[in-house]
């Protein structure tokens, strides 16, 4: 059982102080076992950001650039946002499940890559199987809205919902139950349809539980976390929402952004964020929330029709820049499905160079709401 010294010493790995974060994914009650993407892939994202500052800036983006025609071919928008459980991942009109493929490309576009890494490639931090005894991905869980209420202290109580947490005795969390890592618990609640996420979580010895942080959304609602408040995730942002599923690629479709990380972020964040986790001011880094897009002159013909589904969404609904971690590091949910060859081949072969960053403040009606303008 861990004690106050290593939960804290857990915590300046785990992903709302400035982690990334290494998956496993899986949906309960069918509990698919959760991977790494590669046989010697290095899929454990690096943080080398500063502890949690004081302070907080909001940033509003600008644009001076023209976004490229939209990719032939893509599906027209379906007007229905994805699903889980039985209930709406956010409202089709949320900033997640809004396209970005008409919007002007961002000011600073050229500087946010150079940042990120214009060579570096994609990496899937999600896949089939185990990477050192442990999945790889997020997993999550649907439970019943019955499901027993615990007790829960958190070490960021003051920007943690007070609940109630109902977290079933045996979750799945992100690198197993023995992992020492951001150790994060997903959980959408049918019925109620309440999304609990929970980092750093540790069970005890009591039925308790000890956590960095928790957040709580209604998947009914456009409410973001309070202004400045970090959530499960650095950036303040649900997680749930960004992670690639095997469901939506099998199905053909995804209909939502995807959720990134950067080795690099600023002291700033943009709409929907709602929280930074950097001491670095130079603006040709990144903020969190920063929406980027795979360009729409990539062709995507070429690729695995299962690849073509992830590659489309990036170009239709972008990536969303959402945790410190290794660069270009994309979020998704274990599945044994999964072809690690596969993705891993694929993906480190698409760089910086073929993404540009979006101008998406043109999408935001309220500062405190994820409504997106139609």
């Amino acid at each position: 059982m861990k004690d106050k010294i290593s939960l804290t010493i857990t915590l300046s790995i785990f992903g709302l102080l400035i982690a990334g974060c290494v998956g496993t994914s899986i949906e309960m009650p069918n509990t698919a076992d959760s991977t790494p993407a590669e046989e010697a892939s290095t899929a454990t994202p690096a943080s080398e950001q500063a502890a949690k500052p004081l302070s907080v800036k909001a940033m509003t983006s600008s644009s001076a650039q023209v976004a490229e025609e939209p990719p032939a071919g893509l599906p027209e928008q379906a007007g229905t946002g994805p699903t889980i459980g039985g209930c709406p991942i956010f409202p089709a009109d949320n900033a997640w499940n809004t396209p970005i493929d008409a919007l002007p490309v961002h000011a600073l576009s050229e500087q946010y890559i150079n940042s990120i890494g214009r060579d570096t490639g994609l990496h899937p931090d999600f896949g089939s199987g185990t990477w050192e005894g442990s999945p790889i991905g997020i997993p999550y869980m649907v439970i019943p809205a019955n499901t027993a209420e615990v007790a829960i202290s958190f070490y960021y109580a003051d920007e943690s919902d007070p609940g109630p947490y109902r977290i079933p005795s045996n979750p799945l969390i992100e690198g197993g139950p023995n992992g020492d890592g951001d150790r994060h618990i997903l959980l959408v609640e049918e019925g109620t349809c309440r999304l609990v996420e929970v980092g750093g979580a540790y069970p005890q010895g009591d039925g308790s539980w000890e956590a960095g942080a928790g957040a709580i959304w209604d998947l009914n609602s456009h409410a973001l976390r309070p202004e400045t408040w970090t959530s499960a995730d650095a950036a303040g942002l649900p997680i749930l929402p960004g992670l690639v599923r095997y469901d939506e690629v099998a199905a053909g479709e995804i209909r939502h952004a995807i959720r990134f990380t950067a080795d690099r972020t600023q002291h700033a964040y943009v709409w929907p964020a709602r929280h930074f986790a950097s001491d670095i001011t130079d603006t040709s880094v990144p903020p969190m929330g920063q929406r980027f897009r795979l360009k729409a002159s990539f062709d995507i013909s070429p690729y695995a029709p299962e690849i073509q589904v992830i590659l489309r969404a990036m170009q239709r609904y972008g990536i969303i820049l959402a945790d410190n971690g290794s660069s270009w590091f994309i979020s998704g949910a274990p599945d044994e499905r999964w072809n690690n060859e596969v993705l891993v081949d694929t993906f480190r072969g698409i760089t910086g160079d073929n993404f540009e960053a979006v101008d998406a403040s043109g999408l935001m009606l309220d500062p405190n709401s994820g409504q997106a303008r139609p």
